[in-house]
């Protein structure tokens, strides 16, 4: 902690002038919080729910089955890609107007979506869709940030947000299910219009103005270079999923994407208007909280992507009861993120949170190395999901809270972003990652066979390439325990603490670290 963070005789926000009111009047900060905490939840959902749909729109629509990917892949292309941007829109143009715009944005592309006639089409609005909601999640995060100051309401706060980022995912498959058995597919885009709707009157009525900030101009030459560097690193891992990590494209694409993310930072250290100040990155505490988010992202797909092919394709569960043996696991997430990460947060600090909540979540994945050909969900897979949701509850809730914690209310929305990002890339490199992991374990499951693989044989090795993902992810979670404890500052919360009651004593708004 610098002298600046610390000290109570800041009485300025960071772009100069007396700090301005917390974002939202302050009698309507827990509505506002249920319409930021909807759109989040439409934006995280909007990642599962299609994928429960793609069977029926390939059918539909008529397209191949190595097609089907860039339903999925355009929209996490235009949201990783356009989030820093976004970010820094929402900071330059006030965070309530860019939420607003994002949400109707997002509307109008799940409407195309839900019309679409063709595959170019559908494709072309998975990807407005991840443009617009690019503007969105950082707003939403960052209009959290500014309107909760105080350090225990921002840990009840936190606990609610985290709850949704952490079990939007699974939700998605759950309602994804409901609407593609007892509707269509093309239900699956609609509903984001009833998400919309909600947000915008809730954000017209429950949110007051923004205030004024100083708009620097904007830094083109970091947009470009980030962008598209994400742009890079994102299609070059999903291009790793399906054709392979020797594919020329696949590493002509990550190359890439990394020089071009590399010359970003090199770029922000010399304009005078970053996009992305790396004093927002380089503290202690947030750079190891951005890392947790990143890794937990990884591992997170080892849970809902090869648990889903396990209950659907071993257990023979339908789309419907797909979803619905997700539920605890948002359930358990929310009992964690609200009534443990909240609580606790001020009392214990983040290092400790994040730390156990790591090794809970691997506890749960490596509980799913239980499963076999003839497993029960009663007795094998849901005292799985209820730990894992413990552990991920706590970790959602602590490292998002602690990621924004002491950022200039002019850098948070860029905080934001790079919290989205995080979780943005670190689902790239695990989807990629772990299903590589997975097709080869597959393989040489298979290879010392002399004859055609029989059923049983074929059921056996998918069964292997499961574990290995399982325990592959569970690594990755104890990773995350040992980054918080390596990193993170286990007074951070305590201090921040003592600067806000500071704050309050000279009217001031916590600044972050210069």
């Amino acid at each position: 902690m610098t002298a600046e963070q610390t000290s109570p005789a800041r009485s300025t926000s960071a772009v100069g002038g007396p700090a301005p009111a917390p974002a939202g009047r302050k009698e309507h900060r827990w509505i506002a919080l249920a319409v930021i905490a909807l759109a989040q939840l439409m934006v995280v959902l909007d990642a599962t729910i299609v994928n429960i749909a793609l069977p029926s729109a390939q059918a539909d629509l008529g397209f191949g089955t190595d097609q089907r990917q860039w339903i999925v892949t355009a929209y996490s292309l235009a949201f990783g890609s356009l989030l820093l941007l976004g970010g820094r829109l929402g900071d330059l143009f006030g965070r309530k107007n860019t939420f607003i715009i994002g949400l109707v944005g997002f509307a109008i592309a799940s409407v195309l979506g839900g019309l679409a006639d063709s595959f170019g089409l559908l494709v072309a609005a998975r990807a407005l869709q991840g443009a617009f909601g690019a503007l969105l999640a950082p707003s939403a995060l960052g209009m959290l940030t500014t309107t909760f100051r105080d350090p225990k309401e921002r840990g009840r706060a936190f606990g609610i947000f985290g709850s949704i980022a952490g079990s939007g995912a699974a939700i998605g498959l759950l309602l994804g299910g409901v609407l593609t058995e007892y509707a269509s597919w093309r239900w699956c885009l609609y509903v984001n219009v009833v998400f919309a709707i909600l947000g915008v009157i809730g954000a017209l009525v429950f949110m007051a103005k923004p205030p004024k900030v100083d708009r620097p101009r904007i830094d083109v030459a970091g947009v470009l270079t980030i962008t598209a560097g994400l742009v890079g690193v994102v299609y070059g891992f999903s291009n790793a999923e399906t054709n392979g990590w020797d594919d020329p494209w696949t590493i002509g694409m990550l190359a890439a994407g990394v020089v071009l993310i590399a010359a970003f930072i090199v770029i922000e250290t010399r304009v005078a208007h970053p996009l992305l100040p790396l004093r927002v990155v380089l503290d202690r505490d947030r750079g190891g909280s951005f890392i947790a988010i990143g890794l937990v992202a990884i591992g997170m797909f080892g849970i809902f992507l090869f648990l889903t092919y396990y209950l659907e394709q071993t257990l023979g569960f339908s789309a419907l009861q797909t979803g619905l043996a997700f539920l605890p696991m948002p359930l358990s997430i929310m009992v964690s993120a609200t009534q443990i990460g909240g609580r606790l947060l001020t009392r214990v600090g983040p290092k400790i949170l994040i730390f156990a909540g790591g090794l809970v979540a691997a506890t749960g994945l490596l509980l799913l190395l239980r499963t076999d050909l003839d497993s029960t969900y009663a007795g094998t897979v849901l005292p799985a999901l209820i730990v894992i949701g413990l552990g991920m509850g706590t970790i959602f809730s602590s490292a998002m809270n602690t990621a924004t914690t002491g950022v200039a209310r002019a850098d948070a929305g860029v905080a934001s972003a790079t919290v989205n990002t995080m979780q943005q890339i670190g689902g790239s490199i695990g989807t990629a990652l772990l299903s590589t992991i997975f097709a080869d374990v597959v393989k040489n499951s298979l290879s010392g066979l002399t004859a055609a693989p029989t059923k049983l044989q074929q059921a056996q090795a998918t069964l292997d390439g499961y574990h290995a993902a399982f325990a592959i992810s569970a690594g990755v979670l104890v990773i995350v325990a040992i980054a918080s404890g390596l990193l993170i500052n286990r007074q951070s919360v305590r201090l921040e603490k003592l600067e806000h009651l500071a704050a309050n004593a000279t009217g001031s708004i916590p600044a972050a670290a210069h």
